[in-house]
């Protein structure tokens, strides 16, 4: 279905890219915000999600608890992600490749060394609708932006070569928001492929959820809600996951990265679990 611009209306997982916009949104609206996104209230108002929309509806207490709880999430791995993307490429990385990229707007909204390329990677109804938005605010990215339209399911490493992606020089990777709906086993394959495509020095950022998390939050899940599509949890030990995959992690829980960022949560740990923790890795040596 399209809407009165033309644009295919979000529907499905990738409807969920227009909800962590308004989330961002949000945030920016702050007095003082983690992170500016200045396109998220765009690409919220053009998914149907903008000021004028009602407040998502909860059943119960617990359920608006939980809706703060993703959103918390969101604005802390986002600024989480941010960090680790400065710090790569000050590292001298200039490849970044944006997995089910989303509305993501960071080829936009940061600053990026010369030389730098940026691959947005996801299927082609996300990444046409994004498009319409963008050419609407006449939005310039400060990078060399390069979309890859291909299903993650499907043949994406050969499509991001064909792209013009390196595998021979460090690249940083984000997956945000997405590893938790995939299966284990796709979650594995993809980052095998990821692994596959990294030199030594390459970077990854990923967000996970704990089992009790998705389990909890998927029991009473609305239908089509975001929630209900969670599938995948991250492993006992990620860290240790991610060394047989070849990468040197270290993990952060969002109470610690808030508590940094000067935005404690007062509530017990079982409360604002969120989507769960963050992951920043870097590729060793082959």
């Amino acid at each position: 279905m399209t809407d009165g611009a033309g644009r295919v209306e979000p529907s499905g997982v990738w409807a969920t890219a227009v909800g962590v916009a308004r989330v961002r949104a949000m945030e920016t609206a702050r007095e003082q915000p983690l992170f500016r996104d200045p396109l998220a209230l765009a690409f919220a108002t053009a998914g149907g999600v903008g000021p004028g929309t009602p407040p998502p509806a909860h059943a119960d207490e617990a359920a608006r608890r939980r809706w703060l709880g993703v959103a918390f999430s969101i604005v802390i791995r986002t600024k989480f992600l941010d960090d680790l993307l400065e710090g790569a490429v000050a590292s001298g990385v200039r490849q970044v490749v944006l997995l089910g990229a989303g509305m993501d707007s960071r080829a936009f909204r940061l600053d990026w060394p010369a030389g730098t390329r940026l691959f947005e990677v996801d299927t082609a109804e996300p990444l046409g609708f994004k498009a319409s938005v963008l050419r609407q605010e006449r939005a310039v990215p400060r990078c060399e932006r390069i979309t890859v339209p291909v299903d993650l399911r499907e043949d994406w490493p050969g499509a991001l070569a064909a792209a013009g992606h390196d595998p021979a020089r460090p690249t940083v990777w984000i997956a945000e928001g997405l590893l938790i709906y995939l299966p284990e086993d796709a979650v594995q394959s993809l980052l095998e492929r990821v692994g596959a495509l990294s030199a030594a020095g390459s970077r990854m950022g990923l967000t996970l959820a704990s089992r009790g998390v998705v389990e909890r939050f998927r029991k009473d899940a609305a239908p089509g809600s975001a929630a209900s599509m969670w599938v995948s949890a991250m492993p006992e030990d990620p860290v240790g996951w991610l060394d047989g995959l070849g990468w040197e992690a270290e993990t952060f829980t969002l109470r610690k990265r808030a508590e940094a960022y000067g935005r404690p949560v007062f509530t017990p740990s079982q409360q604002d679990e969120g989507t769960g923790g963050l992951v920043s890795a870097v590729r060793a040596a082959h």
